[in-house]
């Protein structure tokens, strides 16, 4: 989702008062630092940082495998709607949306909705994980955003950009609405060298940032 004007303006006040992924060069002159992909891709500046491939992790034969698995089990699962774009490949990850990421925000609201009553990609983390054991094929599975699942290599979640910030900085916070177990920000939340906050939206998170930034004096 895009960032919207107000949020926009609350982040660039935070880089002016410390100093120190749709809107990529914006981004690249606001921050620091840049992740996308748990931190997979990301960049110092403008500077890239080394990137992994799940394709050259998993091997073309797994990735085949993976995907018409899972575009198998997406075709035979009812859902009050379908659109397009249900599997897509990224350097560290590959992201499946039974709803598809082409998807309009209402339609995407639409499927927030429907799945409070039924869990659709809980269903399908569950079926993922039977059909690739861990110990066979060392895969992770989880939810992320409101429509997708994140499936990447064991060890590639969100703490993988960690060895990039702990050199720079003493104390990490991290913000982010999946710190269940399953969810795509577990693993950095429960990470002992970061102090994690769980938060409900950008305007909650927004909310949550300030509040700490008080408690801290800053």
């Amino acid at each position: 989702m895009p960032i919207d004007t107000a949020m926009l303006y609350f982040l660039q006040s935070l880089k002016r008062r410390f100093g120190g992924s749709q809107q990529r060069d914006q981004c690249l002159a606001m921050f620091d630092f840049v992740f996308a992909e748990n931190g997979l891709t990301g960049f110092k500046g403008r500077t890239p940082l080394p990137s992994e491939s799940i394709s050259k992790e998993l091997g073309e034969a797994k990735c085949q495998e993976l995907t018409n698995f899972c575009l198998k089990y997406m075709s035979e699962t009812e859902l009050p709607l379908k659109r397009g774009n249900f599997v897509e490949h990224r350097n560290g990850m590959i992201n499946v949306s039974p709803v598809g990421r082409s998807c309009s925000q209402a339609e995407r609201d639409q499927f927030v909705l429907y799945e409070r009553t039924t869990p659709v990609r809980s269903n399908f983390v569950d079926a993922l994980q039977k059909r690739f054991p861990t110990d066979q094929y060392r895969l992770s599975f989880s939810i992320g955003g409101q429509i997708s699942i994140d499936i990447f290599p064991v060890g590639w979640d969100k703490t993988f950009c960690l060895r990039y910030l702990k050199p720079c900085f003493d104390k990490i916070h991290f913000f982010g609405d999946k710190t269940l177990k399953g969810g795509n920000d577990y693993e950095i939340f429960e990470h002992p060298d970061t102090v994690g906050h769980t938060v409900a939206s950008p305007e909650h998170c927004r909310t949550v940032v300030e509040k700490t930034l008080a408690e801290l004096g800053l």
